[in-house]
């Protein structure tokens, strides 16, 4: 039987595996891959500090292209790549963008080629690709010293209609807390168009959220149909939420953060951004507005790579600017 190359979606799964703890051979075997191959590849990727899949496919892409003549590219695909890669997107999002705009039909694998040659001419395209690292988890203290919240209603009474993902205004809240746990973010995510609103927070008492809130929010309460928090203090004031913005409010169980997986992933595109450790209070309105822009104009394969705000306003993303050297 023929060597077959690791593929990009195997290079996460080797990822995902081994920040679990398992071993090289536990990994072959849920891969079914031979454990030489799952050594050989580790090994080509032992110099940085921890495997990562983006830098590991960049590598391999590299190996393949010494070994064969690439294909040339015309110029003004070469910008048009690189416009979208200079936006944060990754060589999958850019191939979808251009298809789905009918601009050209690519591989990504093209697309990391360029990267890797932008590279060795000095260029820094490669900063652009998200390294991946451990799945952003909200850390949680035990549920009694967290404390009970007053009149929460549970999500399993949330209409089942929520979880189909079908209509736009039903949103998952979180907070995301800066060093020291002396400054936060909330972040808002709309569930079918992956919307996302982050706001930066004076104190994270359950009155600065409900505050922050109401005052962020109240312009767009039309596109508000429930909204599903986590179980921290600071969402205490949920039913002053629920008045101002006319909104039903549930809360996820315990220790359940696949239950608003949408808005635990969103927080993990956020801190690709803002760090742990980042001191929310000495980062600027027009910062974090940057950073919600990013996310809000990034195509996403599971919406047909349509983008954020294409789907929640209807507003068309045009990310590529004309070309002035191909004219």
């Amino acid at each position: 039987m023929a060597y077959k190359q690791l593929t990009e979606t195997e290079r996460y799964q080797i990822f995902s595996l081994k920040e679990a703890g398992f071993s090289q051979r536990e990994i072959s075997k849920s891969l079914n891959r031979n454990p030489s191959t799952i050594s050989r590849e580790l090994r080509r990727n032992r110099e940085a500090k921890k495997y990562t899949p983006e830098q590991a496919q960049l590598k391999a892409v590299a190996r393949r292209q010494c070994a064969t003549k690439a294909v040339k590219m015309k110029p003004e695909i070469e910008m048009w790549i690189k416009q979208l890669i200079w936006q944060d997107l990754s060589p999958e999002q850019t191939v979808g963008y251009l298809k789905r705009e009918n601009i050209i039909s690519l591989h990504h694998e093209t697309v990391y080629r360029l990267i890797y040659k932008d590279k060795i001419n000095g260029g820094n395209l490669w900063q652009h690709l998200r390294i991946a690292k451990k799945p952003y988890r909200k850390r949680y203290g035990s549920y009694e010293r967290r404390g009970k919240i007053k009149n929460r209603v549970s999500i399993d009474k949330r209409p089942k209609l929520v979880d189909k993902k079908q209509r736009i205004g039903d949103w998952e809240g979180d907070t995301i807390v800066g060093k020291n746990h002396k400054s936060a973010l909330l972040t808002l995510v709309e569930r079918k168009s992956l919307f996302t609103i982050i706001i930066k927070l004076e104190n994270k008492t359950a009155e600065g959220v409900a505050k922050a809130a109401t005052r962020h929010l109240s312009l767009i309460k039309h596109k508000i149909k429930t909204m599903t928090f986590d179980n921290g203090l600071e969402f205490a004031e949920h039913e002053l939420i629920s008045k101002n913005l006319e909104t039903k409010i549930y809360f996820a169980h315990p220790y359940s953060p696949w239950e608003r997986g949408i808005n635990e992933n969103t927080n993990g595109l956020i801190r690709d951004y803002f760090p742990k450790g980042t001191d929310f209070n000495k980062v600027s309105e027009r910062e974090i507005n940057l950073v919600a822009n990013r996310l809000n104009n990034r195509p996403r394969k599971t919406r047909d790579y349509k983008t954020p705000n294409e789907l929640f306003k209807g507003i068309s993303s045009h990310l590529l600017r004309p070309l002035r050297c191909c004219a």
